[in-house]
């Protein structure tokens, strides 16, 4: 579903004392967050936990992924626990304790790269991790989180020309899988195609399936079909896959997706 061009909406006060104060505030029609991230780090592992994977989402949504950032310059976000709570159906409480111990945990959360790296003969793989954040903080009277972007991350969140992923925040906020948010990203990555395919490595990479899931009919059981089920019911897709073999061991995934025409979801 391309992207169409919006007239900007207006900034409200909040908004516009958030900038002055060093806030990375993207103007938005409520309901049309729009999560924009290079396809390497659609591609990455994101290491985060279903309100941890909210918050980060969220977060992002909120950056302008075409904008420009000076050299040095650290960007932040604010999200308070009435707008999480509103985005992803919860109530207050829920919202204030999953933005509470997300600011808690949030730091120590890493993304893992696969870079290539040239070598004599050939091509190597570097694994490279960086952090999500450099910083978070929580207001506990206020109930508002502000997250201070790492800045090795900033090239793949902003200022993105081409090579990026992106899709609405609203199409994530019913999920509660972080396997099916995962497989979203990884479609979306594809959209204008309407198919997809993964090496089973890469697949298995981006989505973090565990060790202990090494055959993969475990995979497909617990990971690919569910994560499929949760989007075909919440999210409106028609997806299919099909394996593709080496002898009898499956080396890679073709998936082939569409929007469901009798699900409209009004997206």
């Amino acid at each position: 579903m391309p992207r169409t061009s919006r007239a900007p909406a207006t900034r409200t006060a909040a908004q516009a004392a958030h900038a002055a104060l060093g806030y990375q505030i993207k103007d938005q029609e409520p309901g049309e967050k729009w999560v924009t991230m290079s396809n390497a780090l659609t591609r990455a592992g994101h290491g985060l936990s279903l309100p941890e994977k909210r918050m980060i989402m969220c977060a992002v949504a909120q950056l302008d992924s075409c904008g420009r950032v000076e050299f040095g310059t650290v960007l932040r976000t604010k999200i308070t626990a009435s707008e999480y709570a509103e985005l992803f159906d919860l109530d207050p409480t829920s919202a204030y304790e999953q933005l509470k111990s997300g600011a808690k945990v949030l730091y120590n959360r890493s993304v893992t790269f696969f870079e290539a790296a040239h070598k004599r003969g050939g091509k190597d793989l570097v694994k490279v991790q960086m952090r999500w954040i450099g910083s978070a903080k929580y207001h506990e009277g206020q109930a508002w989180v502000e997250l201070a972007w790492w800045p090795d991350l900033l090239p793949h969140l902003v200022g993105l020309k081409k090579q990026f992923t992106s899709y609405q925040l609203k199409q994530a906020s019913a999920l509660r899988s972080v396997y099916s948010w995962r497989l979203l990203e990884l479609l979306m990555r594809f959209e204008n195609t309407g198919w997809a395919e993964y090496t089973i490595e890469d697949f298995c990479a981006s989505m973090e399936t565990p060790a202990s899931l090494s055959d993969f009919g475990q995979i497909r059981r617990r990971v690919i079909d569910a994560a499929i089920a949760e989007l075909t019911q919440k999210d409106g897709w028609l997806i299919e896959y099909k394996t593709i073999k080496r002898g009898r061991k499956v080396i890679a995934l073709r998936f082939t997706f569409a929007r469901n025409p009798q699900q409209s979801l009004g997206l």
